[in-house]
């Protein structure tokens, strides 16, 4: 059995195959139950999405801490291996094996320092979860969820720098995932848009999704 696990705004630890896969690990975060990375289990993978410092987080320090890699935008990759970590650099739409599992960055609009920003799908026997970064809506989601069968899609609905609940609603509608979680919401007061909210637009839109409302530290078993 899987599980995904949130620890607020867009980190996540995932177990999928019995291989623990975190993303965007800023674990450090204000939301946090965990302060101290030497609290999470081993990793067997990282996915970065984009170098934002609420995304890139501690992935540096546990990546050291675990001797696992860290999935991400070429460029970025170079970067993180200066820092003396094994970095894959992928690109957007590029399978890859890593850690027994099928990674696939997918588009994002977001910006990004270095490289570009990306969602990530992660491919298992078990499930398939698609994570999709800072993004703001777009149509390609569509397919992406008939091309991969997305089953759990974790979605930001904070608005500002991401979709709001509003678009994060219709997101959910075109993707048609088993599974919806909604993060990066109410970490700071500048993205705050609510899980009530989003609820109530899944609703007005006959979404047949169900909608998984995790607290930071609980987690979605599968």
């Amino acid at each position: 059995m899987g599980y995904v696990k949130w620890y607020g705004h867009a980190a996540f630890e995932v177990k999928i195959d019995d291989k623990i896969v975190f993303i965007d690990p800023w674990i450090k975060n204000p939301k946090s139950p965990i302060q101290n990375i030497e609290n999470l289990p081993k990793a067997d993978l990282i996915v970065v999405t984009h170098d934002h410092g609420d995304h890139l987080g501690e992935a540096v320090d546990i990546a050291k801490k675990s001797g696992c890699p860290i999935v991400a935008t070429y460029e970025l990759a170079n970067t993180l291996q200066q820092k003396g970590v094994n970095g894959i650099g992928a690109n957007i739409g590029g399978p890859i094996k890593a850690a027994g599992l099928i990674i696939i960055l997918t588009p994002a609009t977001h910006s990004s320092t270095t490289g570009v920003p990306t969602g990530v799908v992660i491919k298992g026997k078990e499930t398939t979860i698609y994570h999709a970064g800072d993004t703001g809506i777009f149509a390609t989601m569509e397919l992406l969820g008939k091309m991969y069968d997305i089953e759990i899609a974790i979605l930001p609905i904070g608005g500002h720098f991401t979709m709001g609940p509003y678009e994060a609603a219709w997101a959910t509608k075109i993707i048609n995932p088993k599974v919806v979680i909604p993060m990066h919401y109410q970490t700071f007061p500048v993205i705050s848009g609510s899980p009530e909210e989003f609820e109530k637009f899944l609703k007005e839109l006959n979404v047949p999704t169900k909608l998984v409302v995790l607290k930071p530290g609980e987690k979605y078993e599968f």
